[in-house]
């Protein structure tokens, strides 16, 4: 499912425990809501509370970490495919093929990444393309110390732009495990339960605790998006990438 199909779920669940105990206070008797019960409940509620505070904490720092690593990662291969279209500039015009082969490399991946953001591009694959361009790299036939350095940086740099690439593409899956946010929404649902159970029925009530699972399925929508930083709403720019696009060959 996607973010907001999720952040749904979770607002109904968590809306539909606030919900529920506001109904189990019309039949419980009056026995089970006195003072005492009252205060073992609000016990019972606050270490579950603590625990839903902390774990949502430390997804929403979890997931931001891991965004802005992706998006460190974009820039730097970004950066890297610049520096080694320059040195294969700088090596001589002999390497024209290679340097083509480097910017349609760059391309597809825009491509498969952000399909809306480029041209279509036929041919074989991004991955493919790296291979490649690694293989001309070696077979380049230095003349000189200048060229022998700088085939020896291009093909660390081209090693490299291959390791953040498909670094990138297994980092694609989800990184949220399912049984832990079934658990979570239960510590939450079980919350808000809580929460109607001693609440007096009237619509300040009501439109409190809507609010309240709003923000709560609002908190978790942001991990959601954060945790597909290629897709939705909170998604990474193709800005490096299309900049890089944009020098490279000249």
């Amino acid at each position: 499912m996607n973010p907001v199909e999720l952040s749904t779920v979770v607002f109904a669940s968590v809306f539909g425990g606030a919900i529920l105990g506001m109904g189990l206070r019309t039949v419980l008797p009056a026995h089970h809501l006195n003072t005492e019960s009252k205060d073992v409940v609000k016990l019972g509620v606050g270490l579950i509370g603590t625990m839903a505070a902390l774990v949502l904490g430390l997804l929403v720092a979890s997931a931001k970490s891991s965004y802005d690593a992706r998006a460190s990662e974009l820039t730097q291969m970004s950066a890297n495919a610049i520096l080694l279209d320059r040195a294969l500039a700088h090596y001589g015009p002999e390497t024209h093929e290679v340097r083509e082969v480097l910017k349609g490399t760059m391309e597809r991946l825009l491509a498969q990444i952000w399909p809306q953001d480029s041209k279509s591009v036929g041919g074989i694959s991004s991955s493919m393309s790296g291979e490649v361009l690694y293989d001309k790299l070696v077979e380049l036939t230095p003349h000189t110390d200048a060229q022998r350095t700088i085939q020896s940086l291009a093909e660390s740099i081209a090693f490299n732009l291959g390791q953040t690439r498909w670094l990138l593409f297994e980092q694609n899956s989800s990184s949220i495990s399912t049984p832990f946010l079934v658990v979570v929404v239960f510590w939450l649902s079980v919350l808000f339960l809580s929460f109607g159970l001693f609440a007096p029925h009237n619509a300040t009530v009501v439109v409190t605790l809507l609010l309240s699972a709003i923000s709560v399925a609002g908190a978790l929508f942001l991990i959601f998006e954060l945790d597909r930083p290629f897709s939705g709403l909170i998604q990474i720019s193709s800005a490096p990438l299309q900049n890089a696009l944009a020098v490279m060959g000249k």
